[in-house]
């Protein structure tokens, strides 16, 4: 059984945009850039998490303290 999957539209406009060969360096850039871009993102809604919960630096210590893994079902 076949299974067809669609380009994101990401990666259609890379191939638009990266039509023709770039250098190894470039490459290296334009991952550095993506992989900041995408980074920051993350962390500002995390900011935003945090300030809409009220959580305070104190919360940082308890966060690390806690036991949220789930064991698994027998």
């Amino acid at each position: 059984m076949a299974t067809t999957s669609t380009l994101s539209n990401i990666q259609l406009e890379l191939l638009r945009v990266y039509s023709r060969h770039v250098s190894d360096e470039d490459m290296v850039a334009i991952q550095k850039m993506l992989a900041t871009y995408f980074s920051e993102k993350a962390i500002h809604l995390a900011d935003e998490v945090w300030d809409k919960n009220g959580w305070k630096a104190e919360d940082t210590a308890a966060f690390l303290k806690e036991h949220n893994r789930q064991s698994k079902a027998s």
